[in-house]
């Protein structure tokens, strides 16, 4: 299986090949901002595999573990993609403004707070 990278040059997909993506959500969830089940659930019913929702069989696989969410997948899947899905949770949830999807690893993100700068004059 071959899919286009960025440049539109093909990158072998090795079938089989378990790619695992991290969410820490450990400072919003510990300040009770944010409920990591919700995300869970929310990344349950609107991952697409192959342009359908609910589609997920054992190709990709949700879990949380206390405030940090782990996506499994064996399908071409972009890193991408998670954030723009937990970047439409804030949203419905109205937290958008408050919060930030930060990459911090190569496989991993992390949600922080925006830096306010309060000026005193």
């Amino acid at each position: 299986m071959k899919i286009l990278n960025k440049k539109g040059k093909q990158k072998k997909v090795v079938p089989g090949h378990k790619v695992k993506y991290l969410l820490d959500c450990s400072g919003p969830a510990n300040d009770n901002i944010i409920n990591t089940a919700g995300l869970e659930k929310f990344f349950l019913d609107r991952i697409k595999v192959d342009g359908k929702t609910g589609n997920l069989g054992t190709s990709v696989t949700v879990s949380r573990e206390k405030n940090k969410i782990h996506i499994t997948t064996e399908v071409p899947f972009s890193k991408r993609y998670i954030k723009y899905l937990t970047k439409k949770y804030l949203k419905k949830q109205q937290l958008r403004d408050f919060l930030r999807v930060v990459a911090n690893k190569e496989h991993s993100y992390e949600l922080k707070y925006f830096q306010l700068n309060d000026d005193a004059d």
